[in-house]
């Protein structure tokens, strides 16, 4: 069964900073509570404690909350009233559809002197005959009754008659619990034979598969798995069906049963999923031949530059920026790389061979993006340096090397002697200047060409 847990309250006490001894008000509605305990030891201070809609069967473990207000427990498995005498400040108990058929129970709240409203709406006791008058003349404090608020004149006349009404009550009380005695006996029987059912089942699924030879087991069995997989989803919905069909009557037996069949379906779907979580076959990232594959499980857009001037390649992968860094891991082979992002592989194929020793992995300080950096294994020749005609050439080489290195622009020499080229410069210079200047300075400009 499920009980409170410290857990549970820590995560409902939210608004208190997960603080539990100070706390003042709990909810801890629709959790599926089945036994109620502990609060009465972590949390003394609790003035409104809200457990509707759960599957508590008894008022319990609440005794010792001096301070507490008002308690909320409708929509449960209570069946009378008790544990309630140490509640000295309860003003509002609200205990709307339970199964409360000992009105008689009621008498412990004699000791709650600043009980005001009182909530049974829904119960086996309001069908009772003097249900009301009963209430009324048993509880003097009482302000509202089911929302209703007593008159002096409803009290006084509930007073005079009540030694009936008790009495008239107490037979009802009685029939009620032999009824109850039954429905428990019934409840009983129907659980036993469910159980049985589920056992034999089991044990025919267990001998189903038995047959004579190696071949004929395998044979049998892979038809019995086929059978099984298609029948047992309508076996299922047989079930279902009989299950919501079946008039059962309404007790705190047949709730928890109908609580317990909805777990047990759904665990047995988380089950399912599980296990095919786990029958998922592996990425296949090399194949039985050895030849490595280009994966990318992630689905990460990545660049792979062949970065020549410096030998070497590099490929940007666009992981995400907030990823942590220690949820990758980089493993450089001389001929692919693979990256795994959050267990995920990302590889890639690598057009050349490359050394794994010398490469380097980083990310990006504004884009987050992992960028490995993979010499090449095979040093290259440039084709600037594969030229090397003459003296003179190669003496360019390096002074256009030095020139480079210092930054500045290197111009190309001519020998005027040599080569007879008319002065190009000058004249662009000339013409752009023409154009520049005013329209009376143009035919002057012009002549001192020609001449």
């Amino acid at each position: 069964f499920l009980s409170v847990t410290e857990d549970l309250v820590r995560r409902r006490a939210e608004h208190n900073n997960c603080e539990i001894f100070s706390l003042e008000e709990i909810s801890l509605h629709q959790q599926e509570i089945e036994k109620l305990e502990y609060l009465d030891k972590w949390c003394r201070d609790l003035k409104i404690l809200y457990l509707q809609n759960n599957l508590i069967p008894k008022i319990e473990n609440v005794s010792k909350l001096k301070k507490l207000e008002y308690l909320n427990a409708a929509l449960n498995n209570i069946e009378r009233i008790e544990n309630l005498e140490g509640c000295e400040e309860l003003k509002k108990l609200d205990l709307t559809a339970n199964f409360i058929g000992e009105l008689s129970s009621i008498e412990s709240l004699k000791c709650n002197i600043h009980l005001k409203e009182l909530f049974l709406v829904g119960n086996p006791c309001t069908e009772f005959e003097g249900y009301r008058q009963f209430v009324v003349a048993t509880l003097h404090q009482l302000k509202y009754l089911d929302s209703k608020e007593i008159e002096r004149s409803e009290r006084i006349k509930a007073l005079q008659n009540y030694p009936e009404v008790k009495q008239k009550i107490r037979e009802q009380e009685q029939a009620y619990l032999l009824k109850r005695a039954r429905e428990k006996e019934e409840a009983q029987r129907r659980m036993q034979e469910r159980k049985d059912k589920k056992q034999k089942q089991m044990e025919s699924k267990l001998g189903f598969d038995s047959p004579d030879s190696p071949q004929e087991k395998e044979n049998h069995q892979a038809e019995g798995d086929g059978e099984q997989e298609t029948g047992r989803t309508v076996e299922d919905d047989e079930e279902d069906r009989r299950f919501w069909e079946e008039p059962t009557p309404y007790t705190p037996e047949s709730r928890l049963e109908t609580h317990r069949y909805i777990e047990e379906k759904r665990r047995a779907k988380e089950n399912i999923r599980e296990s095919k979580k786990r029958e998922k076959l592996p990425w296949t990232l090399v194949t039985a031949e050895g030849k490595v594959l280009n994966v990318n499980v992630p689905k990460l857009h990545f660049s792979l530059k062949d970065d020549e001037e410096n030998n070497q390649i590099i490929l940007e992968l666009a992981v995400y920026r907030h990823l942590d860094t220690s949820l990758l891991d980089v493993d450089v082979q001389p001929t692919y790389i693979r990256v795994l992002v959050k267990g995920k592989p990302f590889q890639l194929v690598l057009p050349e061979e490359v050394k794994p020793d010398s490469s380097s992995a980083k990310r990006s300080q504004t884009t987050g993006h992992l960028v490995v950096t993979m010499p090449k294994a095979k040093e290259t020749i440039l084709a600037k340096q594969k030229v090397s005609a003459s003296i003179k050439h190669s003496d360019c080489n390096t002074r256009q090397k030095n020139a480079r290195r210092s930054g500045q622009v290197e111009k190309l020499e001519v020998d005027p002697s040599k080569y007879s080229f008319p002065d190009v410069t000058k004249i662009i210079q000339v013409k752009e200047r023409t154009g520049q200047g005013p329209i009376k300075l143009q035919p002057e400009k012009t002549a001192e060409i020609k001449k």
